[in-house]
């Protein structure tokens, strides 16, 4: 059954004429009731009684226009809903991110999404970067901020990926500590050092990468938290990594300086996507958003650090 046989049907209907319909339609009026014939045809109903002056429904044209008025209705939303979606004017879009993505840069990419397209609902979900790789090839979010290093590379074969930053390590201090006025710090340097750390095992911390090159942190204080640890160091009870995506958040009386990135290897940040499925505009939206908040960023660290890049080769 053809659906412009409904549309035609319906109008007829309404208009109780195949000319009116056919003038109010753009046909001719041997048009209108041909295709009125062909879904009699289709139906084995007769749907009109041909009257000197016009039609009138039959009984059996009035139960099908209820049910031609439905499909029709569900068409036209099916139309808006699709042109929503291209048009980002509704839909969702899903974001998964790890945590210190969430400090600043997917905060700031979410924020001009949202005052571009009001209309599309965005959630974000926070987790570790193999939840969000599981996420992406299931189907449960639509992109995910990712991050990895040489130690800790994930599977790639069935992601898209985009490169947003490389993700370097600051050393954060107390405001009186003696290295306070250092610009970039070398880890021989800190091996006296009490060290704070979000975890009690070393290898799931920011501070593992120091094992790559033998060095091994005196630990004395956990705290998961990385706003506690901020604390912890500017009471004056120990020292902390803070990578770069988190400096802009970092409190102000904390002293930070580079990290050389011969002793921690950065950690590459992306967007990913599912590889070989259609990419919803959206997330083709929200990409090109990314790319604006990592300008936004590297600007929000240089002025939170200084050119640090000039002492220890770190580009940030």
């Amino acid at each position: 059954m053809d659906t412009g046989w409904l549309e035609v049907f319906r109008e007829v209907a309404e208009r109780g004429s195949f000319t009116a319909a056919a003038e109010a339609m753009g046909y001719t009026q041997s048009a209108i009731s041909r295709q009125v014939s062909a879904l009699e045809g289709a139906t084995g109903a007769t749907l009109f009684d041909r009257l000197p002056r016009g039609v009138r429904l039959t009984a059996e044209g009035q139960c099908l226009l209820s049910h031609a008025e439905a499909i029709l209705d569900r068409l036209g939303a099916a139309r808006d809903d699709l042109a929503a979606l291209r048009d980002l004017a509704g839909g969702h879009l899903r974001v998964g991110a790890f945590g210190t993505a969430d400090a600043m840069l997917v905060p700031h990419a979410m924020a001009a999404f949202h005052a571009a397209y009001p209309k599309v609902t965005v959630t974000l979900s926070e987790g570790f970067t193999p939840d969000h790789v599981a996420g992406l090839h299931a189907g449960a979010v639509d992109v995910a901020v990712l991050s990895t290093a040489p130690s800790r590379p994930f599977d790639t074969d069935r992601l898209e990926l985009r490169h947003l930053i490389d993700d370097h390590m600051f050393v954060a201090l107390p405001t009186t500590h003696p290295l306070a006025h250092r610009r970039v710090l070398r880890l021989a340097e800190l091996a006296e050092e009490r060290w704070v750390a979000g975890s009690g095992r070393i290898e799931d911390t920011l501070i593992t990468a120091s094992l790559r090159v033998g060095f091994r942190p005196r630990v004395t204080l956990v705290a998961a938290e990385w706003i506690a640890r901020q604390g912890l160091v500017a009471a004056g009870l120990g020292i902390t990594l803070i990578p770069s995506l988190a400096v802009a958040a970092t409190r102000p009386d904390v002293v930070l300086a580079a990290l050389h990135p011969d002793d921690a290897p950065v950690r590459a940040v992306y967007a990913a996507t599912p590889r070989g499925l259609a990419t919803p505009p959206a997330v083709v939206a929200f990409l090109d958003l990314l790319d604006n908040a990592v300008a936004e960023l590297r600007v929000q660290i240089n002025e939170r650090v200084g050119n640090a890049d000039r002492d220890s080769a770190v580009e940030l």
